[in-house]
C-alpha cells in the first residue's frame, strides 16, 4: 500500500551528519476535510507509526507534520493518542500551563515579549518526558517560533570549546534552585506555583512528591524554595549510543528571573560553586548557531524526542496559541 505521508523539504531545515533536521511529512494526496479527513489521518498515524513515523523521529530527533486536517485542540488530542505514548503528568515543571482538553495543555504562557531559552523539557528533575508534542492552534502574527537543536551536537561543540568545563559538569552535575509562590504567576516564564507544581494544596503531599523527585523543600512565609540536585547535566542516550547535553543550564542562568528568583543563583555546579558567565554566554551562542526555527502554520504538529533535542521559544506578536502534550 502507498504511504499516506510524503517527505518534504523546508528552507529552514538543516542537514546534520547527513540527516535532514527536522524530518518533515506532508499528505501524499490532498487531505480531506472535516471528521472524515481527521479520521483518515489518525488511521494513517496508527498504521504507519512503527514503520515510518517513529524511525524518522529516531533518526532526525524531531518530526514536523504539516498540512494535515487536524486543526483543533480536540483533533490534536486524538492525534497524540494515535501515537500510543503514555501521558506524563506535569509534576515538577516550572512553566505556567492550563489544561485545554484531555492530555493537551497550553505551552508556556509567559508574556509574548519574553524569550524562553533552550532547554530539555523538565531536565531539572529526574522524571521527564521522552516525547513532546506541540501543535499550532493559532499562527503567530509574527515571530513565536519554537527553535530546536540537536543535543548531542551541542555536547560535541561544547566539549571542543570548553573541555575542562564539560569535564567538571560531567563529574559534578548541576544544582537547580527555584523559589515558588503559592499560586501561579503568569507574568513569569517560571511562574508555576507550588500547588500547581506538585498538583496539591497540601504541604505534606507536596513534600512527599518532592521527595520522590529527590527535591528538597524549604518553606517560606509565602511560598517555598526548591533545591534539586546534584543532577546530571550530561546523559547517555542509550538508544542512539551517544552523550547528550541534557540540562536547563542556559535557561536557568539567563531566564529563571522574576520577583522571587535571581537567575545567577538558580543554577550552580553540583558542588555549589558558581557557573562561569562567559561559558554560559558561549553555550547560548552555540545553541543559537546550531538551531532550526521553522515558522508555525495553523495545524502544524511537531513531535520532539526529548532525549535528542532541546527547544526554546522566540518572542512574538500576538495572537499565538501553541498547545503541548508530554509523554513518558
Amino acid at each position: 500500500m502507498a504511504s499516506f505521508f510524503e517527505g518534504a523539504r523546508l528552507p529552514q531545515q538543516r542537514v546534520v551528519e547527513g540527516v535532514p533536521f527536522p524530518a518533515v511529512l506532508v499528505p501524499r494526496a490532498p487531505a480531506g476535510t472535516g471528521a472524515g479527513g481527521v479520521d483518515e489521518f489518525l488511521a494513517a498515524v496508527r498504521s504507519e507509526r512503527a514503520s515510518r513515523l517513529e524511525p524518522l523521529v529516531r533518526d532526525a530527533g524531531a518530526l514536523l507534520l504539516r498540512g494535515f486536517p487536524a486543526t483543533t485542540a480536540a483533533d490534536f488530542d486524538r492525534a497524540v493518542d494515535a501515537f500510543g505514548y503514555e501521558e506524563l503528568p506535569y509534576v515538577g515543571g516550572a512553566a505556567p500551563r492550563t489544561n485545554v482538553v484531555g492530555r493537551v495543555f497550553t505551552a508556556n504562557e509567559s508574556p509574548p515579549d519574553q524569550k524562553i531559552p533552550f532547554h530539555h523539557e523538565m531536565a531539572q528533575v529526574p522524571t521527564f518526558p521522552s516525547k513532546l508534542f506541540f501543535f499550532c492552534e493559532v499562527e503567530p502574527k509574527s515571530g513565536g517560533e519554537t527553535p530546536i537543536v540537536l543535543s548531542h551536537y551541542v555536547y560535541k561543540r561544547m566539549k571542543e570549546k570548553f573541555p575542562e568545563f564539560v569535564e567538571k559538569l560531567e563529574k559534578d552535575g548541576l544544582i537547580y534552585t527555584r523559589v515558588l509562590g503559592e499560586g501561579d504567576d503568569p507574568s513569569s516564564p517560571i511562574g508555576r506555583g507550588w500547588q500547581s507544581t506538585f498538583l496539591t494544596k497540601d504541604k505534606a503531599v507536596a513534600e512527599e512528591r518532592a521527595d520522590k523527585l529527590g527535591m528538597k523543600l524549604e518553606w517560606t512565609d509565602d511560598g517555598v524554595k526548591t533545591v534539586m540536585g546534584p543532577i546530571p547535566a550530561v546523559k547517555w542516550d542509550e538508544s542512539r549510543g551517544r552523550k547528550i547535553w541534557f540540562n536547563s543550564m542556559v535557561a536557568a542562568y539567563t531566564g529563571w528571573k522574576d520577583a522571587r528568583n535571581d537567575p545567577v543563583k538558580a543554577v550552580t555546579f553540583g558542588d555549589g560553586s558558581p557557573l562561569p558567565a562567559d561559558v554560559i554566554a558561549a553555550c547560548g551562542q552555540v545553541l543559537e548557531e546550531e538551531c532550526v526555527a521553522v515558522p508555525w502554520r495553523h495545524g502544524d504538529i511537531l513531535l520532539i524526542d526529548n532525549w535528542a533535542v532541546l527547544h526554546s521559544r522566540r518572542s512574538f506578536e500576538p495572537p499565538r496559541r501553541i498547545l503541548a502534550s508530554l509523554c513518558k
